[in-house]
């Protein structure tokens, strides 16, 4: 047996990206809910001077997998200040949203 061979695709993952998954979901407004076993985000698009908003793409993930985003969202929050400046948190007004249970929005 030869050791210097490599077995394909050993510790590697394939990912692919559709061209409509590619071309991405415009959102300026995420609400989170959790439960004990998971974290909902949903992601949203307001337009002005538009009494309704839908929801445009639901991400449900693991408390643990929510951890990890959140780590990753700050480390590359921080790499694009670094590159860029500062970004400017604007203060946006109150939006009554509830859709049952804890809620943070973004």
């Amino acid at each position: 047996m030869d050791d210097n061979k490599q077995q394909p695709n050993q510790g590697q993952l394939n990912i692919e990206l559709s061209e409509e998954v590619a071309e991405g979901t415009y959102s300026n407004l995420a609400i989170i809910n959790h439960s004990a076993s998971e974290f909902v985000v949903d992601f949203v698009k307001i337009m002005p001077g538009m009494p309704k908003a839908k929801i445009k793409s639901r991400i449900v993930l693991t408390p643990q997998h929510a951890k990890r985003l959140q780590k990753a969202l700050a480390d590359n929050v921080a790499k694009f200040e670094a590159a860029h400046g500062e970004i400017k948190d604007v203060e946006q007004p109150a939006i009554p949203l509830n859709f049952g249970g804890p809620t943070a929005q973004a």
